[in-house]
């Protein structure tokens, strides 16, 4: 087979079906697991770590961020976006479209998520050639069948030689960043920061809010493989012996030999499990190494797709408090966070409006970019907010 042809056939053998067991870990969620998150995340937000703080909120207690939901599956909703077998591929992260649906996940709770793959389609790029971009949902329930949220994840699968030879993300150093600079980069963190504890647990009113408005700015970074490893971590499914492992042969995925690896092996996971560890050994070793970044087509190591959704989630339920709540995120990601690099948020309302629940929701554009203006995401969300009108 040419570096041309990206043969996609399998595909259609799974569209629509459930995929192995539902995704679970094999213990109670806890709080801890929640900080770890919030940590790795960048999202100093008191309400999903401070346990006084969050004692006089609105729930009493500690929170998960709805960010969480991904963190208790086995694949960072990956799986049914990357089911079926393309001989020769790598994936990288393409986005993600969320629903929520009003549970909150707490400490205790036993989430469980139902991976079904949903379409796929073959599009040409100038990163690798035929490019396929393949959809699957997942469907995260709590231990009393409450529809958490559901996820529907886009992997960008593609001929990983056919990237290195088209070279559109050609090899490059990290920039670096005076003292001088980080400082400032800090007081720019902070203004979000602020934002949260500002608000408290004070209430924002859609009433208040105009379209027009622009959110506070939000800066992450400077990446650094330290900070990527720290977000690796939090991702439960990461740790030995903590999920029911599907056990899925990634090279029967399309991955070449040595990115296959054997991450969700439960073989090998009591045999040797240094490893299972994907980052380590295996498809996610590109995002710590630059020489196996590299042979993927990307210029150095970069973050992963799932955090940046992660991070697009935080950044609009930080503004809007414990009392709202995002319901829907549409985001597409264009860029890697690449070591080196920070991230800039920026949003503006676009829309006030009263759907058929009766909700009151803000509409936001939001852009991702990194210090040089390169666009990273985009994204589109619907953001439910207190009234002060009951009726």
């Amino acid at each position: 087979m040419s570096s041309t042809e990206l043969d996609c056939s399998d595909l259609d053998n799974y569209l629509g079906k459930l995929m192995h067991a539902p995704a679970r870990m094999k213990e109670p969620l806890h709080n801890n697991d929640f900080r770890r998150w919030v940590q790795a995340m960048h999202y100093p937000n008191l309400l999903h770590y401070d346990h006084d703080f969050a004692a006089k909120g609105r729930y009493g207690r500690l929170v998960a961020p709805q960010s969480f939901a991904i963190a208790t599956d086995n694949g960072h909703g990956a799986w049914p976006a990357s089911a079926g077998f393309i001989p020769d591929s790598h994936l990288i992260f393409g986005g993600d479209e969320w629903w929520f649906y009003g549970p909150r996940i707490f400490a205790g709770d036993d989430i469980c998520n139902e991976q079904i793959p949903y379409d796929y389609t073959i599009k040409e790029t100038g990163f690798a050639g035929p490019t396929c971009f393949q959809r699957g949902d997942n469907n995260y329930y709590n231990q009393h069948g409450d529809f958490v949220a559901k996820q529907r994840s886009t992997a960008i699968r593609y001929r990983r030689d056919a990237a290195i030879e088209k070279g559109a993300m050609e090899a490059s150093e990290a920039p670096a960043w005076s003292e001088t600079e980080i400082a400032e980069l800090q007081e720019r963190k902070y203004d979000y920061i602020k934002m949260m504890h500002e608000l408290g647990h004070g209430k924002r009113y859609w009433d208040d809010v105009n379209i027009g408005d622009a959110l506070p700015g939000r800066v992450i970074g400077p990446h650094s493989v330290a900070s990527l490893t720290t977000e690796w971590r939090a991702y439960l499914f990461s740790i030995w012996g903590s999920t029911h492992r599907p056990g899925v042969d990634m090279e029967s995925m399309g991955y070449t030999k040595e990115f296959a690896g054997h991450e969700n092996d439960p073989v090998m996971e009591r045999d040797n499990p240094e490893l299972t560890d994907g980052a380590y050994f295996g498809p996610s070793r590109g995002h710590l190494f630059g020489d196996w970044a590299r042979r993927i087509g990307m210029p150095r190591e970069y973050g992963y797709g799932a955090s940046m959704g992660a991070w697009i989630l935080d950044y609009l339920a930080g503004w809007a408090g414990e009392w709202g709540q995002v319901v829907h995120s549409k985001a597409n990601y264009r860029a890697p966070a690449l070591v080196g690099d920070i991230t800039l948020f920026k949003a503006t309302v676009v829309d006030k409006l009263k759907d058929d629940e009766g909700r009151h929701l803000i509409q936001v554009d939001l852009k991702m970019n990194n210090q040089l203006g390169a666009v990273m995401a985009t994204a589109k969300a619907e953001i439910e907010l207190p009234t002060k009108v009951t009726n």
